[in-house]
């Protein structure tokens, strides 16, 4: 036990970074965990669709990714503009959400700034259009 505590004394300073380095990557899985959002299936978006005709569909995808096929009902709010559109949306804080992207990545941010701007019921399609598609769920270009 005297020679960890004295090889520590020796390199402090590796184990300040070691210390730093384990904080930052608490701090960033526990960023990931709360801004997540809940995972749901093509098959449970359905069912959150259903079961609540006034939720708010958002499809963060760029407009020509948009117009290549969505959800039907989704409103088109593209991530680098989602900060400045959220305030037309604010009607929605208290109806579920249903979010969307390509794979899924890409909306854990979105759900950040939604989560900042009040809105508390926010589900996140799981795999994202990709897995929509996978699932033979439909979409639509109107």
């Amino acid at each position: 036990m005297d020679q960890l505590s004295e090889f520590i004394v020796n390199n402090l300073l590796l184990f300040a970074a070691l210390a730093a380095v384990m904080v930052m990557l608490i701090k960033a899985e526990l960023d990931h965990q709360v801004n997540k959002g809940l995972f749901v299936s093509p098959a449970n978006a359905i069912r959150l669709m259903n079961n609540h005709s006034d939720a708010l569909i958002v499809d963060i995808r760029t407009s020509s990714e948009f117009d290549g096929g969505h959800i039907k009902g989704a409103k088109n709010l593209p991530l680098n503009d989602l900060s400045k559109s959220v305030d037309g949306i604010t009607a929605h804080k208290d109806k579920p959400v249903l979010i969307y992207c390509n794979s899924g990545n890409s909306a854990g941010r979105a759900i950040k700034i939604l989560r900042h701007a009040g809105f508390g019921k926010i589900s996140n399609l799981e795999g994202g259009i990709a897995a929509w598609r996978e699932a033979n769920m439909p979409l639509t270009k109107k």
